[in-house]
């Protein structure tokens, strides 16, 4: 197995668990990075770029799709915003976008929408994959969609709307779409390899090495350890359930290799990074990283880890728990330890941050499995990192 990349003393349990995965548990091609205080500590990479055939190498610098892990680099900018008085999480998203006032919305505070309180997971008519490549499109459908439950009084995942949603306030508040905004305050200032509406030169690097091509996920499913639940089989075998809404928000899903898709801009679905890349982001939220101060102050890193909603998930229906925007620590996520935030990403991808311990840690695949949320590889990485860290 030609696993490449350097851990730092202490982290061999890393390597160890990266390499199983590409042994045991079916990995084709992967990368993992983690950081401690600011320090990259493992840096691996294996396997083939590309899942349709070709037999590049997966490199140092290869990129992939981290579909949802997409929600946690996005909710950084809400709250650096509020962190510089330009955005009130308490107010009404209708104070910056009128139009989203429409159908018993205009309570609908900034603070649900990361929350997934918003009560707005599905849309009555689906958008096809051109008119979600498009971005008026979803915005416009989210302004005129009525909620599925009274905005604030409960929790379901917001799997795509999420996204409209935020990148059209963002946009309303600053004038620029998210991607941009985090291209030109985040991910350019800290060199990080990772992209929300990939560039036209990444995209042609990309046909010699830069970013590879994914495998078509099997139907939404969950992690095998919850698999055996009845309601959760059910929720996702049934067209009329909220969570098949939810996750059919775009019917039928766009080909996520086409670079007309990884040029968009979809801030719930498909950010592009490097494993470096997402561990790097979550490192700068908690830290310096190379002589660059931590993103976040302590007031806005203890809003983005605060617990807002926590029990039984609407749309995933499972418990979980999430803050402003990231996911926490709990059942239904592979973080490492109560103190963790982030966001995993349908079928694998993961990138989170443990203030308390110091890691940040991201992991990119282009092998895409039947899970949401616990990804057995990512998960097996994430133990190894535990007990490295707690040695």
């Amino acid at each position: 197995m030609n696993v490449s990349g350097t851990v730092a003393e202490g982290f061999e349990p890393v390597r160890d668990a990266f390499v199983r995965n590409f042994t045991a548990l079916g990995e084709r091609g992967a990368a993992v990075a983690v950081y401690r205080d600011g320090r990259k500590v493992v840096d691996l990479w294996g396997g083939l770029r590309d899942v349709d055939g070709s037999s590049a190498l997966w490199e140092r610098g290869t990129a992939q799709i981290v579909r949802s892990a997409t929600k946690g680099v996005a909710a950084a900018v809400p709250l650096l915003l509020h962190q510089r008085g330009q955005l009130d999480l308490d107010a009404p998203v209708g104070e910056h976008w009128p139009e989203f006032k429409a159908r018993g919305k205009d309570r609908v505070l900034v603070r649900h929408v990361l929350n997934h309180r918003a009560g707005l997971p599905v849309l009555d008519r689906p958008l096809t994959p051109e008119e979600a490549l498009e971005p008026s499109k979803g915005p416009e459908a989210v302004a005129a969609q009525a909620p599925v439950w009274a905005p604030g009084t409960d929790h379901g995942y917001h799997a795509l709307t999420y996204g409209w949603i935020l990148d059209e306030l963002v946009r309303r508040v600053t004038g620029h779409g998210t991607g941009e905004w985090i291209a030109s305050e985040i991910a350019g200032p800290l060199g990080l390899d990772l992209w929300l509406g990939l560039p036209a030169e990444e995209e042609a690097a990309g046909r010699t090495g830069r970013v590879g091509r994914i495998e078509a996920p099997e139907p939404a499913g969950v992690g095998p350890r919850l698999r055996p639940k009845r309601s959760v089989t059910e929720a996702y075998d049934d067209p009329s359930s909220l969570t098949r809404r939810a996750f059919a928000a775009i019917t039928p899903f766009p080909d996520q290799n086409d670079p007309a898709y990884r040029a968009a801009t979809l801030p719930a679905t498909n950010g592009i990074a490097t494993a470096d890349g997402l561990a790097r982001f979550y490192a700068s939220l908690i830290g310096e990283v190379d002589g660059t101060p931590s993103v976040f102050t302590p007031e806005t890193l203890t809003a983005a880890r605060t617990e807002e909603s926590a029990g039984p998930d609407r749309i995933l229906v499972i418990n979980t728990r999430f803050g402003l925007g990231h996911m926490l620590h709990g059942s239904a996520s592979p973080f490492l330890s109560p103190g963790s935030f982030g966001h995993p990403g349908r079928g694998g991808p993961l990138g989170f941050a443990d203030p308390e311990s110091g890691i940040a840690f991201g992991y990119v695949t282009n092998g895409f499995r039947k899970t949401v949320t616990a990804d057995p590889r990512a998960q097996a990485l994430v133990r190894a990192v535990w007990a490295a860290q707690s040695s």
